[in-house]
């Protein structure tokens, strides 16, 4: 029997899904051709693309709830994952079956397998390119009326490229991925325009110069219309928490609540995304709905107001109250510099008169030492951590690389010793903010019991 253990293993046996070589990753053509071999399964839903270095994945979760709460059986495809490789394929918020995995796993494997024997491809298709085909054959197998799909990595040649979108979404762009997209903001914005269609709609916002004059560029010479995202985004001030509040949910988390004009009604957004960067994605996705809704979709006010509400993206600014021996917790997957600064910004806006201790870790590849400039200054304390994943820098390295900032940086072995330093040390008045890569908090969050 093939099972759901089995198909994993074989996954991960592929390498992690930025080991390969660029030439190995990226080609589109190798991806059609396996498309073509499972009969296209692409061509049977609209789909929506989101691309960005930050807030891609904040904003395909938005819209896809708003189209949910619209009444429209939504596929949504996110990367990468915090404990389980399901959580990035999903339907209406449900996310896809073991069962379901296995099977559609063995299916595109085999074909995969039999196109490499016949020399129609080249070598196995990678982690990435297999998990983007299962979830085009999962959303065609469950008739999906539309596909929200974040980019796993720039965009012009990133294996979701193959859609056709009825609307194309680019959120915030800045250094991420350099050995991959380029080693400039225009370099890596050029890649990100890759998922602009001739004739097609483009959501975006103003953002750094060099990206604007990109993909402004790109929308003027193929010919797209271009939806701005600004008439949705609040005004802010800086350092401001004025649209920070307590929920009126059930849970204490905060909220970001404000007033908002959307399809000539006035709604009340209040979404569990915290920062002033969310405002930004919120806005896209307000956007990206209305658009859809144009086009056809059943979109209306009210649904865009309950889908903000109702939207889940865990690990982005959560926070966990008190309990037991373990402190007020904040978790958030800031994983390069852009997302440290959301994360500084956040934090002094939240917490500027309480004592921090950081556990932090994040991949070898990244600016660590720049990211450490930015967070470690706000902490009393940090703890220097890896994952267990390949990728992952080691305490030590963490250390050497943070050598400029002054604060204290003690290093654990792996995040459940960090967690147990934790809980051994820290004061229950003090906030422990879990950091860095995704993989540190889906650890973290798995060893804490936090509901994913």
């Amino acid at each position: 029997m093939f099972t759901y253990e089995t198909a994993i293993a074989r996954m991960y046996a592929l390498g992690h899904e930025l080991a390969q070589t660029p030439s190995h990753k990226f080609d589109l053509a190798h991806m059609r051709v396996l498309l073509g071999a499972l009969d296209n399964p692409e061509r049977h839903f609209p789909g929506v693309l989101v691309a960005g270095t930050n807030g891609k994945g904040s904003t395909a979760a938005t819209l896809a709830s708003i189209l949910r709460a619209s009444g429209v059986r939504t596929g949504l495809y996110t990367s990468p994952h915090l404990a389980r490789i399901n959580e990035r394929v999903q339907i209406s918020g449900e996310q896809i079956s073991d069962d379901d995995f296995a099977l559609l796993h063995y299916l595109v494997d085999r074909t995969a397998e039999r196109l490499v024997a016949e020399g129609e491809l080249p070598w196995h298709p990678s982690f990435f390119e297999m998990l983007t085909a299962m979830a085009f054959e999962y959303f065609a197998r469950r008739n999906v009326e539309i596909a929200v799909l974040e980019v796993g990595m720039g965009g012009r040649l990133d294996a979701t490229n193959v859609v056709e979108p009825r609307v194309s979404v680019i959120t915030d762009i800045s250094l991420d991925h350099q050995k991959f997209l380029g080693n400039t903001v225009a370099e890596i914005a050029g890649e990100k325009a890759g998922i602009i269609r001739p004739g097609g709609v483009v959501v975006t916002l103003p953002q750094q110069p060099q990206a604007n004059d990109v993909i402004g560029r790109t929308i003027m010479e193929l010919g797209a219309r271009a939806v701005n995202a600004v008439p949705f985004v609040p005004p802010v001030i800086p350092a401001s928490t004025q649209y920070q509040v307590a929920s009126t949910q059930e849970s204490v988390a905060p909220v970001s609540r404000y007033p908002l004009q959307v399809m000539g009604k006035e709604i009340l957004v209040e979404t569990p995304l915290i920062g002033r960067h969310q405002l930004r994605n919120v806005a896209l996705a307000i956007a990206s709905a209305e658009e859809l809704g144009q086009q056809g979709f059943p979109v209306t006010a009210a649904s865009i107001e309950r889908g903000i509400r109702e939207t889940r993206w865990p690990g982005r600014f959560q926070v966990v109250p008190a309990k037991g021996s373990t402190p007020e917790l904040v978790l958030d997957v800031a994983h390069n510099p852009a997302g440290a600064w959301a994360l500084r910004s956040t934090l002094s806006a939240g917490y500027s008169d309480q004592a921090l201790t950081f556990i932090f870790g994040v991949m070898r590849d990244k600016a660590i030492g720049e990211m450490a400039e930015i967070l470690f200054p706000l902490a009393e304390r940090v703890i220097a951590t890896r994952a267990d994943n390949p990728r992952s820098a080691t305490a030590e390295e963490i250390r050497v690389a943070a050598s400029r900032t002054s604060t204290r940086i003690e290093e654990a072995s792996d995040v459940a010793a960090a967690i147990a330093m934790v809980r051994a040390s820290v004061k229950q008045d003090a906030v422990v903010v879990i950091t860095g890569s995704i993989y540190i908090v889906g650890e973290a969050m798995r060893l804490l019991g936090v509901h994913i």
